[in-house]
């Protein structure tokens, strides 16, 4: 695990090529679209209850919409096999900006901290959660939150977004936002083009004693 210094050089210089690719991916535009590092935004919200939220699996992506007008569009690290994201119809509940992880995490007793899962902690030590910010639950155990959006499966069945506009997906979506999950949907051949895709997915984690303390709901330079 390298310096926490170099993982955020990292970061700072992968986050400034992806914006560079995108700007130039998103010349051709729709009326009212506007970029925002890693989504596509279009237009504003008038009505939250009109919210609905689309996912496919196939696609990487998730659309957000007000009635039938796209409003947000973004990439999401997806399910393994072993570990897929369900599919269905759901409703977003439980919405928690500052979320750990009540399975994996790090066993903590004084300066040692040993990542593991919650239930094996050995004794004298004490659990603190893996950050799993802007957390928005759709399934029991299952939801949308900040971290590393690979390009492949990689999840245990949650659906993370890019860390930087994690917070403008949790302030989109209410308790109650209709949210379907599917393999495949229409709109992965027009809106689904588009997506902006995170380069930075493998850059190492920050510091075990960083991702300890509050660092990764204050500062979306931390890496996880």
């Amino acid at each position: 695990m390298k310096k926490r210094f170099s993982a955020c050089f990292r970061a700072f210089t992968a986050l400034g090529i992806a914006t560079a690719i995108i700007f130039v991916a998103g010349c051709i535009s729709r009326p009212g679209e506007q970029l925002a590092g890693m989504a596509i935004k279009y237009g504003k919200v008038s009505n939250s209850r009109d919210i609905k939220v689309r996912v496919s699996l196939n696609n990487r992506a998730v659309y957000v919409y007000e009635n039938e007008e796209p409003r947000f569009v973004a990439a999401v690290a997806i399910g393994t096999k072993a570990d897929p994201t369900p599919t269905g119809n759901f409703r977003a509940f439980n919405k928690l900006p500052r979320k750990r992880s009540n399975t994996y995490g790090f066993w903590v007793r004084g300066e040692e901290i040993i990542p593991g899962r919650r239930t094996s902690m050995p004794p004298n030590y004490r659990y603190i959660g893996y950050p799993m910010p802007y957390w928005v639950e759709f399934k029991s155990g299952y939801g949308f939150h900040a971290g590393a959006v690979w390009p492949q499966p990689r999840t245990k069945g949650c659906l993370r977004l890019h860390r930087s506009i994690a917070s403008d997906f949790f302030h989109l979506v209410k308790p109650g936002t209709p949210i379907y999950i599917a393999n495949s949907l229409p709109e992965d051949s027009v809106l689904g083009k588009k997506v902006p895709r995170p380069i930075d997915y493998d850059l190492p984690d920050s510091p075990r004693s960083v991702l300890i303390t509050n660092a990764p709901f204050d500062s979306v330079n931390v890496l996880f």
